[in-house]
């Protein structure tokens, strides 16, 4: 029982019953499974990024750009297409972009040796700006048999995206927890200078991490591309937030060297089973995200309780 209380996962876990108990007292429809399946499709870009940032921040940094690399990533793969470009070669140009994108954060963190804040912050304005000059304020179409994944499902109703968005998060749970670059990545995180000294390749590790949470903004684009079936400069605006919320509510230190793939997952859903239950209920935007603010302070806190009660025991 203490070690279940001292997990991070533990406090989000618990909210997410509490918010299907309150969801479902709002509405008998609250509960319709194809509904609620349906409505997952639009927070799977955001459980992406979502993934990423917990590599990012488990290793001790920010990506505050990520929201920004799908702006670009959607614009470049809209105009090759538009181009001329196979869907697969389409594809494939964005998701190399992506990890180009994430790998020159990478690089200016590790080798130029700049806060990831900084880093992000800068390059947050500079990839929409060029996404902003390729495109400027007009839609960018898709080609048709590109677009309409998020109508794609498997038996049982299970929407395609969804289906992508948990594998990847299962695949890459396990390397964050069972692999020697996930012990590199909280070790980092712990005491980058003593993982440096230990022999560890800080830097390298570094760079993947961010190379990562690029290539993961690249595949989001490409999901929100064929959802929305056009490209805008202003795209994904503001989901860095939404995924850096989940990541924190799922139990990872700001700080580094603590936190999980499962604890993000469970955070991601609760944020989205809260703002489904909300929108059922017909509050208001502003209201909503002053609940979701509320509810990463509550679990921040309870969290730290919880943490320091273990320990005195």
């Amino acid at each position: 029982m203490k070690k279940l209380v001292a997990r991070s996962e533990t406090i989000p876990a618990i909210l997410l019953v509490l918010a299907f108990v309150a969801g479902a007292m709002q509405s008998k429809f609250f509960l319709d499974v194809r509904y609620l399946l349906d409505s997952s499709t639009l927070y799977v870009e955001t459980g992406l990024l979502a993934i990423g940032m917990t590599f990012v921040i488990v290793s001790g940094n920010i990506d505050l750009s990520v929201a920004s690399m799908i702006a670009l990533v959607a614009c470049v793969t809209a105009r090759l297409m538009g181009a001329g470009w196979s869907i697969p070669a389409g594809c494939a140009g964005g998701l190399i972009l992506g990890l180009l994108l994430g790998g020159f954060n990478g690089l200016l963190v590790a080798k130029v040796k700049l806060p990831s804040f900084v880093v992000t912050l800068a390059t947050m304005a500079v990839y929409r700006g060029i996404a902003q000059v390729l495109q400027g304020a007009e839609s960018a179409k898709l080609p048709s048999g590109f677009v309409g994944i998020d109508m794609q499902h498997l038996p049982g109703h299970v929407p395609i995206p969804l289906v992508i968005l948990l594998l990847i998060a299962v695949v890459l749970g396990l390397v964050l927890q069972r692999t020697l670059f996930g012990r590199w990545v909280y070790s980092i995180g712990t005491n980058e200078e003593a993982s440096f000294y230990a022999g560890l390749p800080t830097s390298t590790v570094k760079i993947a991490v961010f190379a990562l949470s690029g290539f993961l903004a690249a595949v989001a684009a490409l999901l929100l591309n064929s959802r929305l079936g056009v490209a805008r400069f202003d795209d994904a605006r503001g989901l860095e937030l939404d995924a850096i919320t989940a990541v924190v509510l799922g139990g990872a230190s700001i700080f580094g060297g603590k936190g999980t793939m499962l604890g993000t997952m469970l955070a991601l859903f609760l944020v989205a089973v809260l703002r489904i239950g909300m929108g059922v209920a017909n509050v208001k935007a502003e209201y909503q995200l002053a609940v979701i603010g509320t509810l990463l302070i509550v679990a921040v806190l309870a969290g730290n309780v919880a943490t320091k009660l273990s320990a005195k025991r």
